[in-house]
């Protein structure tokens, strides 16, 4: 830990009605359902970044729609209760382009997900957020 928030990036990618998720494989949130993302690589930027995270946990591609939100993700020890992890998560909303999920890097799982098939999923409360104003973006830009 360094002390400092770290930056981040998610992808909301979108096919149709369908959002792109995965299952997280490592800490945090290892077995969680979640938008693709990671760390933001030194000298990298976030487009690129929210591109290259979701090709490499998805193996799918796809065009940046734009900017969503900025999240604050912070997680506690559970044992002492002290800040332990903090990202600074640029979600994007995109659209499909190419590809089929498959999981790699650090998801252990990859699918289109339905929306009757997101409300029955236990998703962070600013995930179900970040996917819903995602959806709305890519509806006003495609009108």
């Amino acid at each position: 830990m360094t002390g400092k928030p770290q930056p981040a990036v998610g992808t909301i990618c979108l096919k149709g009605e369908d959002v792109l998720l995965i299952r997280r494989g490592t800490k945090p949130l290892a077995g969680d359902w979640s938008i693709p993302g990671g760390r933001i690589e030194f000298g990298e930027r976030a487009e690129a970044a929210a591109l290259r995270e979701l090709a490499e946990e998805t193996g799918v591609t796809a065009r940046l729609v734009g900017l969503v939100d900025v999240v604050d993700a912070i997680f506690t020890s559970r044992t002492t209760g002290a800040i332990a992890r903090h990202y600074l998560l640029f979600d994007y909303a995109a659209v499909w382009v190419s590809g089929e999920p498959v999981a790699g890097d650090d998801a252990d799982h990859a699918e289109w997900i339905s929306l009757p098939r997101l409300a029955e999923l236990a998703l962070w409360d600013e995930t179900r957020r970040v996917i819903a104003a995602a959806k709305e973006m890519v509806s006003k830009s495609s009108t």
